[in-house]
């Protein structure tokens, strides 16, 4: 059967017959539900105006229940108990669940992955559930704790906070390169080139340089992970976020021959709007101390 919500009370009406139900007092109810005596007491009597009978009567310095007040009183502590269950059952649930990330393939895999064994080695109890997706994903439909996301930070209906640089840089394996570490625009015309057709950012870059991205001997890939795989094996230059190759550039596996000096776009961290769960605070926190 459908609940019919028109003839319902209020909640507050209701919690406030059943504290006095369960302790007898109005004062003692006041005091659990943290409001005032008097509160409590007109809640009550507007309850028994609405059903148009007596609920409570006094009793000495206490108070008892009517016959009706008494079927009332029943009915309600089964309904809150049930209430408490579902909740409690809901937060250890919430408790237990991974922080959900969506963010992209190349951003987890060659800036957060290097970076997680510091996270589970400082907090080995929180499950982390990653979820790569090139998408901007609606945080609330999708169940998201935070995303990591590429852009100027301008996003409506989130709080975004800077997490780190994704000025782009050309690069290119020292098979590729030989000794140098800068390349003429001529030099650059001249090479291999690993590319993507579906990212314009790239291709303002290059035209800014000087590059016609269509007149370059250019191999296709609209894999980041895969044109960076490309391009450590010497088969192109390749147009990458900063952030995307650093560890290939510590680790000597890609050399960077010219970078822009724009701040933005970046990678941000991005959030709902109100309070967090106690394991998403906790990787906010440790994200935050990467930059």
């Amino acid at each position: 059967m459908a609940t019919d919500w028109r003839t319902i009370p209020s909640l507050t009406a209701l919690r406030a017959f059943a504290a006095t139900a369960e302790l007898r007092s109005f004062s003692q109810a006041a005091r659990v539900l943290n409001v005032t005596h008097a509160a409590v007491a007109q809640q009550v009597r507007a309850l028994e105006e609405q059903l148009g009978r007596p609920l409570v009567q006094r009793e000495g310095r206490g108070v008892g229940l009517t016959a009706d007040g008494e079927q009332l009183a029943e009915a309600l502590n089964e309904g809150f108990a049930a209430f408490q269950r579902g909740l409690e059952a809901l937060r250890a649930g919430e408790a237990d669940r991974p922080v959900r990330v969506t963010l992209t393939a190349s951003f987890a895999a060659q800036w957060l992955m290097p970076r997680l064994k510091d996270f589970w080695q400082k907090h080995p109890d929180i499950g982390l559930s990653l979820h790569p997706d090139n998408r901007v994903v609606d945080l609330h439909r999708d169940r998201m704790d935070l995303g990591i996301r590429y852009g100027n930070g301008d996003w409506a209906g989130v709080e975004s906070a800077y997490l780190t640089s994704a000025h782009m840089v050309i690069a290119g394996a020292p098979s590729l390169i030989g000794d140098r570490n800068r390349l003429s625009v001529d030099d650059m015309a001249e090479m291999d080139w690993i590319l993507s057709r579906t990212w314009p950012e790239q291709d303002a870059y290059l035209r800014q340089l000087g590059l016609d991205p269509e007149t370059l001997n250019r191999t296709d890939i609209n894999s980041e992970e895969l044109a960076i795989a490309a391009a450590r094996q010497g088969l192109g230059l390749v147009v990458e976020s900063v952030a995307l190759i650093e560890s290939d550039v510590t680790d000597g596996r890609l050399r960077i021959v010219h970078e822009s000096r724009e701040k933005l776009p970046a990678y941000f961290i991005v959030t709902l709007p109100g309070p967090k769960r106690a394991a998403a605070r906790a990787f906010l926190r440790w994200l935050a101390a990467q930059t």
